[in-house]
């Protein structure tokens, strides 16, 4: 696998998938530059790893879901590092803030959805796509299941914030592919160190025994590390035929038939 970007913008990129991305792509000598909401001291401990591993970035305050701030952000991109070859729109505002069911969520939690999300992801392209090279790479975090179900009533806002983001991916695919730039999305499934740990303990040991217990066929949550395996791989010069593609990095989770009982799909699961 090989990457010749020399620098990536990771929103989000202060701490767990995030985090995981950019220290990926700083194994492969590329300059991030880490763009945060609150937590600096996290951007910062982030930027430090980055250097541990040889390569170089810098962290810039900016709220994703406002363009002007998008806008002010990529300024700084400009200024830093001139160009850019890698954009990764991870960001995600928190749960409380859009985390209602579709009979009650008020309009202002459903807007921050949208706006930190498609809103976000259309603006943050256009202005990429100023800075980048032919070849340049995009990719969005996604989480396909949320706009696919309906199960999971709260997540309404953001399952259709991402069902819209992940169209915008096939939309600037075709628009940029002319110069060579390649626009995917990955949907992780669940990650340890991530939106997971932001749920009540009861639910995060229930979600993990859950799939630990066969959900997910390799029997784990994912990690950091796993989602930004498959970003460097998406980044790389060998990955320039793959465009608009929505893909997931979840563990075989996806897999799974919620219809069927586990121990049919999983038969070694069945007691002796």
């Amino acid at each position: 696998m090989t990457i010749t970007a020399r620098h990536a913008l990771v929103t989000g990129g202060s701490r767990g998938i995030g985090r995981g991305i950019a220290l990926k792509l700083a194994d492969h000598g590329v300059h991030v530059a880490i763009n945060y909401l609150r937590d600096e001291a996290s951007a910062k401990a982030t930027l430090e790893q980055v250097r541990a591993r040889g390569a170089d970035g810098f962290t810039v305050q900016a709220d994703v879901s406002q363009p002007a701030q998008i806008e002010r952000l990529f300024k700084r991109v400009r200024d830093e590092f001139g160009s850019l070859d890698i954009f990764v729109a991870n960001a995600r505002t928190d749960v409380g803030t859009f985390y209602e069911p579709p009979m009650t969520i008020s309009l202002d939690k459903w807007d921050l959805a949208m706006n930190s999300q498609a809103k976000a992801f259309l603006v943050g392209v256009r202005e990429a796509a100023t800075l980048m090279p032919d070849g340049g790479r995009v990719v969005a975090i996604t989480y396909a299941p949320g706009g696919r179900y309906g199960g999971w009533q709260s997540w309404v806002g953001m399952g259709a914030a991402k069902s819209a983001l992940e169209v915008l991916v096939r939309y600037f695919a075709v628009a940029l592919a002319p110069r060579g730039i390649t626009v995917n999305a990955l949907s992780p499934g669940w990650v340890d160190d991530s939106v997971l740990n932001t749920l009540p303990d009861p639910v995060v040991q229930m979600i993990r025994e859950h799939h630990q217990g066969g959900w997910t066929p390799m029997r784990r949550l994912g990690t950091p590390a796993d989602v930004g395996n498959a970003v460097a791989l998406f980044c790389s010069r060998e990955a320039g035929w793959i465009t608009g593609q929505i893909v997931a990095v979840d563990g075989g989770m996806g897999l799974m038939d919620a219809a069927v009982p586990l121990a049919i799909q999983q038969p070694e699961l069945q007691p002796a």
